[in-house]
């Protein structure tokens, strides 16, 4: 069956059938179709668009490589919705495709979308990134994967607190999960290894992609005097370029944003999806099996770093490199108390701190003392 039947097909199913009509289809067909012996077909879901400069972009790179393992197919769908809509793509990819593997890689997916289909179709494997999995309450067939790229944007910090001017960076941010409250604490953070007089104001879209929203809150982060800028978007290309030409510093994230404004781009904070999703495929052509809650951070090959740009300082290079091969080794804790957060209350006493691998860091809910925003 051609790449490009099967894509039609998932978009009649997603577009034309109700959720009944649905429901008697994926009675119909047959979990999966017959494989040659070693073969996998793997699907990957994006919300976005896989030319994005980010999130989508990112990990459609990681689906590339696995594309060129042999005795695996892949098939992709783009753009669809955080909805029942990514319940049909599934749905469909299985059934049509003959997908064991699934990857949808959107935050929204998880719940309740990834849990209502694992129990549909106990034999297919969904791994999904950035979910909170629990064996108490999920799937055994659900995994959920992620990485530490709080280090990049503490990274990102370091060669901000370096290049600003005005003693103000600024964030702009989608929506108050803990992912995200943990990369605007971790760029501020690492800000303050340089200058802790250093502020940072975060402005929420509300949205995961809105051009107009991510171009409003750059410009109104340039008027506030903030200037050096980075985000978590699914798509950075407007916040980079918007920044950039207001005369700001940038920091990128999920990708290698450096080519649309060289001479502005610091360093990013990169998702490196190759390896991991390439080791995840891999394990099920073997025989394996994924485990239900898979972290990593930069000795570990999830993240990376964009390479340090023409504006970086030679102080500001030398406390980068310093630094990341502390992170490398291992151990090295982001949160030092005492400590509070942006409203008084203490997240840290005298003598307590967490490495950005502590997984209670992935609830976070807090801004850190010295964030300027709030998460409601």
């Amino acid at each position: 069956m051609s790449n490009t039947l099967s894509l039609s097909r998932r978009r009649f199913l997603t577009t034309t059938a109700t959720a009944a009509g649905a429901a008697a289809l994926g009675a119909a067909l047959p979990a999966s179709r017959a494989h040659a012996a070693g073969d996998l077909t793997v699907g990957f879901i994006y919300v976005g668009p896989k030319d994005d400069f980010g999130y989508n972009q990112a990990h459609a790179e990681g689906a590339a490589a696995v594309k060129a393992m042999s005795g695996v197919t892949v098939v992709e769908e783009e753009n669809v919705p955080e909805t029942v809509d990514v319940q049909n793509t599934m749905q469909s990819m299985i059934n049509f495709d003959g997908a064991s593997l699934l990857f949808p890689t959107s935050f929204g997916y998880f719940d309740p979308h990834i849990l209502e289909m694992a129990v549909k179709y106990p034999d297919v494997r969904f791994e999904h990134a950035g979910g909170m999995w629990s064996a108490d309450k999920h799937p055994m067939n659900v995994g959920s994967y992620f990485g530490y790229i709080g280090m990049g944007q503490f990274l990102n910090g370091i060669t901000a607190g370096h290049a600003t001017k005005t003693k103000k960076i600024g964030f702009v941010a989608a929506k108050p999960i803990p992912q995200v409250l943990l990369n605007i604490n971790s760029f501020l953070l690492g800000a303050r290894q340089v200058d802790p007089t250093i502020t940072c104001q975060v402005i929420f879209t509300g949205e995961w992609s809105l051009a107009v929203k991510e171009a409003e809150a750059t410009n109104a982060l340039a008027d506030q005097g903030c200037d050096v800028i980075t985000c978590h978007v699914d798509g950075p290309k407007v916040v980079m370029e918007t920044a950039a030409g207001r005369g700001a510093y940038i920091c990128g994230y999920h990708a290698n944003q450096s080519p649309l404004a060289p001479d502005m781009y610091l360093t990013g904070a990169e998702w490196n999806w190759a390896g991991v999703y390439t080791g995840m495929v891999q394990t099920v052509l073997d025989g394996g099996e994924i485990g239900n809650f898979v972290r990593g951070g930069l000795a570990e090959g999830f993240i990376k770093m964009s390479p340090l740009g023409p504006a970086v300082s030679d102080a500001a290079r030398a406390q980068f490199e310093e630094t990341k091969a502390k992170i490398m080794a291992g151990g090295y804790a982001v949160i030092n108390g005492p400590m509070s957060d942006n409203k008084g209350n203490v997240i840290a006493t005298a003598g307590q701190s967490f490495v950005e691998t502590d997984v209670a860091l992935e609830s976070m809910d807090y801004l850190v003392d010295g964030v300027i925003g709030s998460t409601s």
